[in-house]
């Protein structure tokens, strides 16, 4: 969801009718208020979360929500589907106000069959700095494979591997064992069925994929498959570092 800035004069004529050309009498009689402050300058940006009243009337004051869900296998990282369930019902069913819910999009998405930290906001300008692949933001997924983890597939995951079809070889990514058919992976990238298809090269299924941090976000362990909660103002503010490597 991407929200347009305005000018204050027009954002105020649009949602009024008042001329533009009257606006400027309006500043003048200190009648507008703009985040809580008398307004003063017509060319003042509006954007979404701007606060803007008129004569004590609120035209707009919408508040930024930032959400992190444990998601379960078998959800669709969508905000509507005819055939699956999707994380907005998940919420909903899990309380949240439909009047948010309506706002959210999704940050990251996970496919139908992974699980954990799935981000949601109604904030398209903090999405969109936190997922800009020139961010290279850590992301990491614990994995359960069909077979072994081998030496040969660390060192291609950590040099990187060619997908044909896209005719692109993926960042480098680090690739931990942590049992013998477990492992932790980190990468800077989402391509399609990234992961899965990276496993695939060596033709090693991947039986479950759980996402555990985006950056400095990590999945709260006290959230249980299908809760959420907002994050905390440092986990927002913090969201773009890199969490667990900056480099691989």
């Amino acid at each position: 969801m991407r929200h347009r800035k305005f000018r204050l004069d027009r954002f105020i004529s649009l949602k009024t009718g008042i001329p533009k050309s009257d606006i400027r009498l309006l500043l003048a009689q200190k009648r507008i208020l703009l985040d809580g402050k008398i307004a003063s300058e017509i060319h003042a940006p509006v954007d979404y979360f701007s606060e803007v009243c008129l004569d004590g009337n609120i035209l707009q004051a919408h508040q930024p929500y930032y959400l992190m869900l444990n998601k379960p296998p078998g959800v669709l990282s969508a905000t509507q589907d005819n055939q699956h369930s999707t994380v907005i019902d998940l919420l909903l069913s899990a309380g949240l106000d439909t009047r948010i819910a309506e706002q959210l999009h999704i940050v990251g998405r996970l496919d139908l069959n992974s699980s954990g930290l799935l981000l949601l906001s109604n904030d398209s300008q903090w999405s969109k700095r936190l997922m800009a692949p020139q961010q290279k933001i850590d992301k990491v997924y614990e994995v359960v494979l069909q077979n072994p983890v081998t030496e040969e597939c660390i060192q291609a995951f950590s040099e990187g591997i060619y997908f044909p079809y896209e005719n692109s070889t993926t960042l480098p990514a680090r690739l931990v064992r942590l049992a013998d058919r477990q492992a932790r992976v980190t990468l800077q990238e989402g391509k399609y069925h990234q992961i899965k298809r990276m496993f695939g090269r060596f033709q090693n299924t991947v039986l479950s994929l759980h996402r555990t941090s985006i950056g400095a976000i990590h999945l709260d362990p006290q959230l249980a498959p299908g809760q959420y909660r907002l994050l905390t103002e440092a986990e927002r503010l913090n969201a773009g570092d890199h969490g667990t490597s900056s480099h691989f």
